[in-house]
């Protein structure tokens, strides 16, 4: 028997209680999380997730929002797209959630010490990056130059934009967003998140480079990256794929030869390129 199917704690889902549901947009929102039993919580790493669980509706993989530093609540930001996040998102304080994890790979923050980071998100995308930046900020004389290229479809549509303003604020980080559609009071870039990547700011022969957002949006912006100089193997990107299980024995997240939910989700490009390019894999 495998080590995955012997430990009953990866597939068993531990009672939470929601400390808080915060609407983050017209479809997403973010859960803070407390253990229903009152015990410490599991420490996580920058990129991992967790399997959250609404009792007799199911399972979803969602990314570890928070700092991973900070003594609080467990984070999540989910945006709701069916009947499990719907539910979840009309939860209230004092409900329960079962969560199993922390589980998956994780951004490569101690690799990337005495770097330039460059971090890279579209829409949602920036929340399964948000703790690499409370680590980054935290940790802040470990890096060189710190950059973070936010895209989302509109004004309306920027996460976290009260922090997004707050990091641009520390004025020893460079902070920069852009929209593909402006409304009439938006005064900020309009454009592709590559625009801002070939924009520099940063040393791209020392540079560790974070992507999570569209598919599409990482494979154009690792080509930016690497035309400006990044490697492949210095850049890491997050995949979203159907997980089920989350220890690699059901198979539904399979990608090539390898398995999102314990291999990933976050890889190095030059590990998975080839798999990359291939449109609906």
């Amino acid at each position: 028997m495998s080590t995955a199917a012997a430990d009953p704690g990866l597939w068993l889902p531990r009672p939470y209680r929601v400390s808080r549901c915060k609407r983050e947009l017209s479809d997403t929102f973010t859960l803070e999380l407390l253990p229903a039993d009152g015990e410490a919580m599991p420490a996580f790493r920058p990129g991992q997730f967790n399997m959250l669980y609404a009792f007799g509706l199911g399972e979803v993989p969602i990314s570890i929002s928070g700092d991973p530093d900070a003594i609080g609540p467990l984070v999540h930001t989910i945006r709701a797209v069916g009947p499990v996040t719907e539910a979840m998102r009309a939860l209230q304080p004092a409900d329960e959630i079962g969560v199993r994890g922390p589980f998956g790979s994780h951004w490569p923050v101690a690799d990337a010490e005495g770097m330039d980071l460059v971090i890279v998100a579209g829409g949602v995308g920036l929340a399964p990056l948000r703790p690499a930046i409370y680590h980054a900020l935290r940790h802040r004389r470990r890096y060189g130059r710190v950059c973070v290229f936010y895209g989302a479809r509109t004004p309306d549509d920027i996460l976290f934009k009260t922090e997004l303003k707050r990091w641009r604020g520390e004025f020893d980080m460079l902070v920069e967003v852009t929209v593909d559609r402006a409304t009439r009071d938006w005064a900020g870039k309009v454009g592709v998140v590559t625009r801002l990547v070939e924009g520099g700011g940063y040393d791209p022969l020392h540079t560790v480079a974070l992507m999570c957002g569209p598919e599409v949006m990482m494979r154009y912006t690792s080509r930016a990256l690497e035309a400006r100089g990044v490697a492949r193997e210095r850049m890491y990107l997050s995949l979203e794929r159907n997980m089920k299980c989350a220890v690699g024995l059901c198979g539904h997240c399979q990608f090539g030869p390898h398995f999102v939910c314990k291999d990933g989700p976050v890889f190095r490009l030059d590990a998975i390129e080839s798999l990359l390019a291939v449109d609906e894999l």
